[in-house]
């Protein structure tokens, strides 16, 4: 049986044989905490494995990297044979990894953030590593980590900050910011970080190779070629598939160091951190000592905090930005105060944005019924996220603007400039002939949706 075959044999149940190794690594790291493991790389380049992490990278979609190959391609010249092929690489020892494209993409302070852009094959390369090492380096992931690992999200982390606030009374909140985090981390140590559980030397020097791969940017006319990683021995990219699971790993070291030196217990500290953004929940009277403390270490581990961006707040007379969230005090219909959560301004600005980006005048050639189902995607995966805490005035605000927009857009896509837009489309056309999506306006309704 040819390898095409074999794998077409095996690729009828791939998630369950996935699940199946996963489990037993998991298990095996959980259960022996100091065991290193030896024997991977047979496990990466394995059919099951390939095939699962080519259909990962395939959902999470992505633009081709710098040999143009596009995901549409590679499924009408033959999914199996290419599969085969870099299986074939992997076994033999010829895989390596093609340089990654640089995009710059815009931050909500309007500056650029770089972005890496792998070619699919070296994704999907990446994708099955992770598969394998997750299960491994998840057994010994912090509580206070709730950055890119399964069944956790940012949510949990806002109301992990929530209740050290309310709860635990710890309310001097230092909120802090690392600046470019995942450019600055350093390779030695996270190799370390990476050796302490993986000791097959071939998994080990690929992924050193990941990160000194160069980097490949169009600037104006010309291609530009940066080694700036393998120079500088710090860096990982970010965009690439592996780099959120080194990114977690590495900062795991600070959370073990600052347990180690007591800091916790000292300051009455407890981290809450998500991918580069942390928040340390101080009882009354330790901001300032805990955030001494963390610059300290963060030094040590080659890493810089942001200062434009780090403070210390207190709690409840202040507020706290966290992930999307705005913590602080709130009033109830009677009046009395209360600490709670709801969408931060910057989070109901950045909605609005973008609902007035996708009624814009570049957008008159496609149909209202296209325009509407683009805003409902945007508006339910966002009330989606921000659905804890008094949320309603949120809600309505963006309901508001949204049908300002939506009329606005059809009126001049109509040309029927001078007349108006509630008179022309009535809600009932909006809500019920384009299917606009209607927010939850009340307690029952936002218990329908989150059952729905």
């Amino acid at each position: 049986m040819t390898r095409p075959e074999r794998l077409a044999q095996s690729l009828l149940t791939p998630a369950v044989s996935v699940r199946k190794l996963q489990r037993t690594l998991y298990a095996k790291a959980k259960a022996q905490p100091e065991y290193r493991f030896y024997s991977l790389w047979d496990k990466i380049y394995r059919w099951d494995i390939l095939h699962a992490a080519y259909l990962r990278c395939r959902k999470n979609k992505g633009s081709a990297g710098v040999d143009g190959q596009s995901f549409q391609q590679i499924e009408s010249e033959g999914l199996l044979s290419w599969l085969a092929e870099l299986e074939e690489e992997l076994r033999t020892g010829n895989y390596r990894a093609q340089p990654i494209r640089r995009v710059w993409i815009p931050k909500r302070n309007g500056k650029l953030r770089p972005l890496g852009i792998s070619c699919i094959r070296d994704r999907v390369v990446q994708m099955a590593v992770n598969l394998v090492l997750m299960p491994i380096f998840e057994s010994d992931f912090s509580d206070n980590q709730y950055a890119y690992r399964p069944k956790i999200d940012a949510k949990m982390a806002v109301r992990r900050v929530y209740f050290h606030v309310k709860d635990r009374g710890l309310r001097e909140v230092v909120d802090a910011d690392l600046q470019d985090y995942f450019t600055t981390i350093p390779h030695g140590p996270l190799m370390k970080c990476v050796s302490r559980r993986v000791s097959d030397g071939k998994v080990l020097s690929l992924i050193k190779h990941w990160l000194e791969v160069p980097v490949v940017e169009q600037v104006k006319h010309s291609t530009v070629v940066s080694r700036e990683a393998a120079k500088s021995h710090r860096g990982i990219a970010q965009g690439n598939v592996i780099s959120p699971l080194l990114a977690n790993l590495y900062f795991r070291r600070f959370i073990l160091a600052w347990e180690k030196f007591g800091f916790d217990q000292r300051h009455q500290a407890q981290i809450v951190n998500y991918a580069d953004d942390l928040v340390l929940c101080c009882a009354p009277g330790n901001g300032n000592a805990a955030l001494e403390s963390m610059r300290m270490l963060m030094t040590r581990l080659g890493l810089q905090v942001n200062e434009e961006k780090t403070a210390v707040r207190q709690l409840p007379e202040e507020s706290l930005d966290f992930l999307g969230y705005t913590i602080g005090l709130y009033y109830n219909r009677w009046g009395r105060p209360y600490v709670g959560t709801r969408p931060s301004k910057k989070a109901v600005q950045s909605l609005t944005q973008r609902i007035h980006d996708e009624t814009a005048r570049s957008w008159y050639w496609t149909t209202p019924e296209d325009r509407v189902e683009c805003i409902n995607r945007m508006i339910r995966g966002w009330a989606n996220y921000f659905n804890q805490g008094p949320v309603f005035d949120s809600y309505q605000k963006i309901q508001r603007y949204t049908e300002r927009r939506l009329r606005r857009w059809l009126v001049k896509k109509h040309k029927q400039r001078g007349k108006s837009g509630a008179r022309l489309y009535s809600d009932e056309y909006l809500y019920e002939h384009l299917g606009l999506h209607r927010l939850p306006s009340s307690k029952a309704d936002l218990m329908s949706a989150k059952a729905y």
